[in-house]
């Protein structure tokens, strides 16, 4: 019982953190609450690699 209550926690804190991103730093905007939070999110997404869009590179 306790390994389910702290993986289906896990999942909701996943989840908040996906909807904190998108909602805030993916766009270029500030987090209002927690700036620090979305300046550590930023430059994890900056060190990842990235692949160029096919239809950019015409």
């Amino acid at each position: 019982m306790l390994a389910i209550v702290l993986m289906m926690s896990f999942g909701v804190l996943v989840a908040g953190a996906v909807a904190a991103y998108v909602a805030y730093p993916h766009r270029g905007q500030r987090m209002p609450v927690a700036p620090q939070l979305g300046d550590a999110m930023r430059k994890g997404v900056d060190a990842l690699p990235t692949l160029e869009d096919s239809e950019s590179r015409r």
